[in-house]
């Protein structure tokens, strides 16, 4: 199974995540094209604009209302993509199948960077069920995408520090990371790759459009 997880199902994985993640742009400037006011009015000034203050901490007037959820919102998407890229484990296992590899981060910190991971997902959990306003708009089908991204870092945790076997734990590991990359095209976690191209069309629409932020 081992062997398989590691093999076999990554490329799985990958081949799942790219194709469906291709359709799903190709499908957005489709739909965009047949809709006339959107294409004509993307601006690269306003549409770069939107995006730097979206990606800045603080950037924007929701994110100082909300200091404390925008600090936890950032270490969360932070970790959560800069930790899987550069853990050891994950470069050796490139370096093994493919003879690919690049520096690494210290392994302390990449584990620190996990546990914030599991630590942000907790809060949103109890977020969505103690704030009102966003319970309203929670389903459980939120719950189970929150389960999703986190099960591949308590998995490596687990596996990290041996908690039991550890060939069963780092397998139980690839098999959810795999499940996590996979289920990005179809799942809202696209807003992964989507977020540029919507923030650009909202920051051209305010910005070109109307002469206004949107931050």
């Amino acid at each position: 199974m081992y062997e398989f997880s590691r093999g076999p199902l990554v490329w799985i994985a990958f081949l799942i995540f790219f194709t469906g993640s291709f359709f799903r742009i190709v499908w957005m400037i489709y739909t965009a094209k047949k809709e006339k006011v959107v294409l004509p009015y993307i601006n690269a000034k306003y549409g770069f604009r939107s995006i730097l203050h979206w990606v800045i901490p603080f950037g924007s007037v929701n994110m100082r209302l909300r200091p404390a959820f925008t600090i936890i919102s950032f270490l969360f998407h932070f970790c959560l993509l800069i930790t899987p890229i550069f853990t050891l484990g994950h470069i050796l296992l490139w370096k093994q199948s493919w003879g690919v590899s690049w520096w690494n981060l210290p392994e302390g910190l990449t584990n620190i960077m996990a546990i914030i991971v599991v630590l942000s997902i907790l809060f949103l959990i109890l977020r969505r069920i103690a704030d009102p306003t966003v319970r309203f708009v929670t389903s459980w089908s939120d719950y189970l995408l929150l389960i999703v991204v986190v099960a591949p870092f308590v998995t490596g945790i687990l596996a990290y520090y041996q908690a039991f076997d550890y060939d069963t734990a780092i397998t139980i590991h690839i098999w959810t990371g795999a499940i996590w990359l996979a289920a990005i095209p179809f799942t809202r976690l696209i807003h992964m790759i989507m977020f540029p191209f919507t923030r650009a069309y909202m920051g051209s629409e305010f910005g070109y459009v109307r002469n206004a932020k949107d931050w």
